[in-house]
């Protein structure tokens, strides 16, 4: 085999077999190597993909008529999330897969998202949806590095819109698979929330201490995002230790604030066992 990249496409190839096929063939033409995993519930794709729907359920220990049994949409679709999920980091634990890329609309940018929060930073994340960046997606549910590009004219069948879209995703995650630089599992990470560096300067008189010390320092903007962020990152190990000296998104918490990271910040760190160093730092700023 040769050193290609393989990215995982992920949809339901029932009901848009010929949108999905057409990605396939952008990153193969591209140069590189595809994993199809079907998704779907009720039909079937026009060709075999390389993982069955019936896998999927499997995977979830449960069987596609137990999808269709459950008669919910929503729960069938559950099961098929958490199987795909869960295949999707075993292929990546296995070193199958260098990247994905999921379709999808509602239910589908959902399990879409289940699937990028199986994968580890670093590794290309790309969901193309017809509800992306609306209020149909919280904030909380999207993993640190995810990219999310908005389906234009993409709920029904080929057309030459869609297929600008479908283009330039296949090459971006492809794109991103042959260029990313993965984290140095070597060297130990410290989680920071802050903000503009001409507000707080502590994040530049630390930054160079810690790089001599063999650190290297993450810092998060803390609007809500940045904070969720850390948090999905604490949540997995990724830090050494966290320093928590900008507490702005809880006051925007308690203040009813959107600019805020959740009812769970401040906690993932905690849970984990990692050192926690907290100062009540912008904790009088409200947004």
């Amino acid at each position: 085999m040769s050193d290609a990249r393989t990215i995982l496409v992920i949809g339901t190839y029932d009901t848009k077999d010929a949108e999905l096929n057409f990605v396939c063939d952008r990153i193969r033409g591209l140069g590189g190597h595809v994993i199809s995993m079907d998704v779907s519930v009720l039909g079937d794709p026009e060709a075999p993909t390389d993982i069955s729907k019936h896998q999927v359920a499997e995977a979830a220990g449960k069987t596609i008529q137990d999808a269709i049994d459950s008669g919910d949409e929503n729960h069938a679709m559950q099961i098929m999330a958490e199987g795909a999920a869960k295949l999707t980091a075993n292929l990546h634990a296995g070193g199958k897969i260098h990247g994905m890329l999921a379709l999808g609309g509602t239910m589908g940018t959902d399990l879409a998202l289940d699937c990028a929060r199986a994968l580890p930073i670093g590794v290309p994340k790309y969901v193309v949806s017809t509800v992306a960046f609306s209020a149909l997606i919280p904030p909380e549910r999207l993993s640190a590095d995810i990219q999310m590009i908005l389906w234009a004219g993409g709920l029904y069948g080929l057309n030459d819109i869609c297929m600008a879209t479908l283009s330039q995703a296949a090459g971006a995650v492809w794109g991103a698979a042959q260029a990313v630089t993965a984290p140095d599992p070597d060297r130990p990470v410290i989680g920071m929330v802050s903000f503009g560096s001409s507000a707080l300067k502590y994040m530049v008189h630390l930054r160079e201490p810690l790089i001599d010390r063999g650190f290297s320092l993450a810092v998060f903007h803390g609007t809500g995002m940045g904070g969720m962020a850390m948090e999905s990152l604490a949540e997995q190990g990724y830090f050494a230790c966290v320093l928590e000296l900008a507490v702005a998104e809880i006051g925007n918490l308690m203040v009813g604030s959107v600019v805020n990271a959740g009812a769970d910040r401040m906690t993932a760190a905690g849970r984990r066992g990692t050192p926690i160093i907290a100062a009540p730092g912008f904790g009088d700023m409200i947004d």
